[in-house]
């Protein structure tokens, strides 16, 4: 009868990703940007439809007719500032772009009541729009190492429930609340947000890992994918696919993501339970002692004290920190180097910046998402040593190799998925080699340890490619990077074994 009430573990996928979509807004920040640093009559009208702008839809067509020849130019002059270095040529654009966009301006206005613009100017600077988004990833960091201590306490569903009603009041009251003040939202969705996704995002892994003891790295790669693709999902419900920015303005759009996060989360948590003590999937056997008598890889359970204590937490830790490193220097370099390397082999800017923003939102994209299934169910097959192993080293070779690959597009598009399709591979394989080292009871505390590599690579990696791309050597950052996506191959491949307490 016990048998019989064991429910079916594939559920706990169904909640799993159910969670991981909603957690995964945080990267969804992007979409958000445009609406908030709107200020004034032009960049208003470039973000919203005519419902927010208070005209009628015949009026917005009419408008938007007489602004196209004004935004192709202003289009084309954008293009030749970021062209030129000529210092002459450079200040007579400026002021060339400063009447394009004053011309804008006055034609919005004579179509949009003022009362309508000022209401919609939010007006917040590139360092308000990134100090939100920062802080939403180190609360993010922060709270998954206290959540972690408080599953065993709270249990995974409540965590789960708890990490959905903090992640959705977050957006809600951002979106009924805050207004245009930047103090609010960076605590709203920055820092409130940041810790729902904090509290939610170790549950499903962690609890996954314990329904599929025989499937480790699928069930966690199936997890973050859900991360990952939330992403995209929440970008173009607000943008291309749902327009809820452009008919009903960034307040509303927070509300209806803060209800939404928390319904998904509440369904999703429902599945989120351990499974009963001693339960295991029918014909599989846990991993037995080898011949030396050892107990075998992850069948001792280290609590956080005893894994700080072991020099394989800190060769794991290092490993992600570089890989890690790697993919989100290339992340914020992926548009300006190979703009730069394809102009500079004879392409014009507007087919550069195409083929660049192609290899970013497309190829690198997907690749991402794809890569931390399939490196999660490789991994089960190969070995989770041997998975890290492979995909360090090729990334190494292949961020290298980027510097000569960035210049053409075929190429580009090829190192833009590897890349991605690496990159994504970490965070499906450092959850499952923490579970595998350190066994599955403690994970929900021990991979919080293990993520806070996480983003001291993602302060080293983009740190990095920012200073050497501000003194035009990309690709030194690319070697830098690359050389020790190697070295973190060769510290992999010393991991051996925590098979007694410190």
């Amino acid at each position: 009868m016990a048998e019989e009430k064991v429910m079916n573990r594939w559920l706990v996928v169904v909640g799993a990703v159910l969670i991981q979509l909603c957690l995964g807004a945080i990267y969804a920040w992007s979409v958000f940007t445009p609406a908030l640093k709107a200020n004034g009559p032009g960049a208003v009208a470039a973000v919203y439809g005519p419902g927010q702008l208070g005209i009628e839809e015949a009026r917005f067509t009419e408008m938007n007719e007489a602004l196209a020849q004004p935004r192709a130019t202003l289009k084309e002059v954008s293009a030749k500032i970021k062209g030129t270095t000529d210092e002459t040529e450079l200040t007579q654009l400026k002021t060339q772009l400063t009447g394009v966009k004053t011309q804008i301006d006055t034609i919005v206005s004579e179509y949009v009541p003022k009362e309508k613009v000022d209401a919609l100017s939010y007006g917040f600077t590139n360092s308000r729009t990134q100090a939100i988004f920062s802080a939403g990833l180190a609360a993010f960091a922060v709270v998954m190492v206290i959540a972690g201590r408080l599953m065993p306490k709270l249990g995974p569903r409540n965590l789960a429930l708890a990490g959905g009603v903090v992640l959705g009041a977050g957006y809600a009251l951002a979106g009924l609340m805050a207004g245009k003040s930047f103090a609010a939202m960076f605590i709203l969705i920055g820092l409130v947000g940041g810790a729902g996704i904090g509290l939610g995002y170790v549950v499903p892994i962690a609890v996954g890992m314990k329904w599929f003891p025989d499937k480790k790295g699928m069930i966690t790669g199936l997890a973050v994918a859900g991360f990952g693709f939330g992403a995209l999902l929440w970008v173009k419900l607000a943008g291309a696919w749902g327009h809820l920015i452009a008919d009903l303005g960034l307040s509303t759009t927070f509300v209806i993501y803060g209800v939404a996060f928390f319904l998904a989360c509440l369904v999703g948590s429902f599945w989120m339970k351990n499974p009963p003590e001693g339960w295991k999937p029918q014909g599989w056997e846990p991993p037995k002692a080898d011949g030396s008598g050892k107990p075998a890889m992850g069948s001792v359970d280290f609590a956080s004290e005893q894994m700080l204590r072991t020099p394989q937490f800190y060769m794991i830790f290092l490993c992600f920190v570089f890989g890690a490193g790697a993919g989100l220097m290339s992340i914020g370099l992926m548009k300006a180097f190979p703009m730069k390397a394809m102009m500079s082999a004879g392409m014009d800017w507007a087919a550069a910046s195409a083929a660049a923003g192609t290899a970013m939102a497309v190829f690198f994209s997907l690749a991402n998402g794809i890569g931390r299934i399939a490196w999660g169910t490789l991994s089960d097959k190969l070995g989770r040593k041997t998975s890290i192993l492979i995909m360090l080293a090729t990334q190494g070779i292949i961020v290298i190799a980027f510097q000569k690959m960035a210049g053409t597009p075929a190429l580009l598009y090829v190192g833009a998925t590897l890349i991605g399709f690496n990159f994504g591979g970490n965070f499906a394989l450092f959850p499952t080699i923490t579970a595998d080292t350190f066994g599955t009871k403690f994970l929900a505390q021990n991979y919080g340890w293990v993520f806070l590599s996480y983003g001291v690579g993602g302060i080293f990696g983009p740190m990095l490619g920012g200073k050497l791309g501000d003194m035009g050597n990309f690709p030194l950052a690319f070697t830098i990077c690359g050389v020790l996506c190697l070295v973190a191959a060769g510290i992999t491949a010393c991991i051996k074994p925590a098979t007694s307490h410190a």
